[in-house]
């Protein structure tokens, strides 16, 4: 079988370099021919995933070891960025793509299940959930987060499924907040059980929070989540506050004919409470009937926002920053607008993501994963881990597809990737 691996390698191989600019750095994934057996008796691989695969998925052990070396087509507004955070700290080429932009934002699901079934983000009828033991055990992830942030990666945003009812979650927390050389540790949370686990959370080092709510009206919550808890949701949202955190961010998906109305209501949260309300564009993914005629575009929230409220003004974004943030005169809070869809941001993306399962996606829209856990269980060292890493960032396109496109594409529900 090694012979036959080793061939099919070398086949790929050539084929890659005779139509692109192979990096010698990624020519090999840190996975010794050694290893391959034991890795393909354990894994029940077959030695089709064992080369680069245009597979939705990505699963296979050394999808990806090929570095793609593509024509720098544009200069980012990630340029400054990259060139401010490297007086700070080193950074691994691993986490600069082709287009120089420099990744530094790790996006971790713990957990593919949730307490909600919203209409947005799961089918109908539900998800095939993964099997435990092909989930990242707590030891994993932390491994794989140390190495992310050894390697300059210094904001973890947590999410899932819903992460809160990941029973080590206080635990995996803490561990993160104790890397050094992280600087934010984040978690986007349906609010459901937030409440009471929030005080632990901030010990633990969690220092800031997105609450999901698509409706401030309880029946409209229940037909959109297809559960109770929409009380529950806002007590959230009021320890949050109580307990410092300043902004708390509220996620709000805007659906035309089912919460589109309620744009004005949210805004006026901002008013006496530090909240950042974000209104987000409804994004296609497998499973929630995403149609265009249920996007509002980002200029007409925005064209709702100013007729009824006065003294709105633009803030100064970071540029890494996916949402174009106001404030409105008299207001404590502030108002922000996400436009994945009209408006994409991929020039300044410096976001990367590793799902439940232990694939490494470096675009939300995109379909192409790899897996990192199969090689980590097969023993790879670090090195090999980076280099894996490393290739898939390389390949990251230099933007999205259109949202036709894109709803045309072959993607996971939002509830395995995690947003």
């Amino acid at each position: 079988m090694r012979e036959r691996v080793r061939k099919i390698i070398d086949w790929h191989s050539a084929v890659w370099r005779s139509n692109f600019s192979v990096s010698s750095n990624f020519v090999c994934s840190g996975l010794k021919l050694d290893q391959v057996d034991t890795c393909a008796s354990k894994f029940n691989c077959k030695t089709s995933s064992l080369y680069p695969s245009r597979s939705t998925y990505g699963r296979g052990l050394i999808t990806g070891i090929l570095g793609v070396s593509q024509p720098r087509m544009y200069a980012t507004s990630c340029v400054k960025l990259l060139e401010d955070q490297s007086k700070e700290t080193p950074i691994s080429d691993m986490l600069i793509d082709s287009f120089g932009r420099l990744h530094t934002y790790l996006r971790i699901s713990l957990t593919e299940r949730c307490n909600l079934r919203c209409q947005y983000c799961m089918p109908a009828d539900g998800v095939e959930l993964t099997p435990s033991s092909e989930l990242l055990s707590q030891k994993e992830l932390i491994r794989l987060a140390n190495l992310f942030v050894n390697s300059g990666v210094d904001k973890i945003r947590l999410t899932g499924g819903e992460p809160t009812i990941r029973t080590d979650i206080e635990d995996i927390c803490l561990q993160l907040s104790n890397m050094k050389g992280l600087k934010t540790l984040a978690m986007t949370t349906n609010g459901i059980t937030l409440a009471r686990k929030l005080p632990k959370l901030k010990e633990c080092g969690l220092n800031s929070v997105n609450i999901s709510l698509d409706t401030l009206v309880p029946a409209k919550f229940e037909f959109l989540t297809r559960r109770k808890g929409h009380g529950r949701v806002m007590d959230s949202i009021n320890t949050a506050i109580d307990l410092g955190y300043n902004p708390v961010k509220v996620n709000c998906v805007v659906m035309r004919g089912l919460n589109d109305d309620e744009i004005c209501d949210f805004v006026e949260l901002t008013r006496d409470k530090p909240i950042n309300v974000r209104l987000i564009e409804f994004m296609p993914f497998d499973g929630n009937v995403w149609n265009v005629k249920k996007l509002v575009p980002y200029a007409e929230m925005m064209d709702r926002v100013v007729q009824n409220f006065k003294g709105m003004k633009r803030l100064k974004d970071h540029p890494a920053d996916t949402a174009k943030n106001f404030r409105i005169d008299g207001h404590c809070g502030t108002v922000s607008f996400i436009t994945s869809m009209t408006e994409h941001f991929c020039a300044g993306c410096t976001r990367l993501r590793l799902l439940a399962d232990g694939n490494f996606k470096v675009c939300l829209f995109g379909p192409s994963e790899v897996s990192l856990r199969d090689p980590l269980r097969c023993g790879v060292d670090d090195l090999g881990l980076k280099e894996i890493i490393g290739a898939a960032v390389k390949r990251k396109k230099a933007a999205h597809a259109g949202m036709f496109d894109i709803a045309k594409t072959a993607n996971r529900p939002m509830i395995h990737i995690g947003g």
